[in-house]
């Protein structure tokens, strides 16, 4: 059964080229919005908590602030609204999931950058 998903996954769902990004980094996710008739490009710049699963059913959740308030959005990779993804920081975190990050305020809730090549 598990070659038969993978088969049908590799066969008809169309693979996109994002860029390596883990948890800790900062990213823009640019995703397309349709109302009606129109159709709009919007972003949502955030830290990444997570990526989890594998493959084609991979998601990653981003966190922002907006107005005082956390929010969080999980995105699958292979979303076809998503038209790209942009790395704006690279972090140094420890862990893989950072869901002590939804506690931190104010100068805590800093991320060092990574010192990548």
């Amino acid at each position: 059964m598990e070659q038969l998903v993978k088969f049908v996954q590799d066969e008809f769902i169309e693979k996109k080229d994002f860029p390596k990004f883990s948890a800790g980094d900062t990213i823009t996710v640019f995703y397309e919005i349709k109302e009606g008739e129109k159709s709009r490009t919007q972003f949502f710049r955030g830290v990444v908590l997570q990526l989890r699963g594998t493959g084609l059913t991979k998601t990653f959740t981003i966190r922002k602030m907006s107005g005082g308030i956390g929010v969080e959005r999980i995105f699958p990779i292979n979303l076809p609204a998503i038209q790209k993804i942009e790395i704006n920081k690279q972090g140094a975190v420890r862990r893989k999931r950072i869901f002590y990050f939804r506690e931190l305020t104010g100068k805590k809730a800093r991320i060092k950058e990574a010192r990548r090549k």
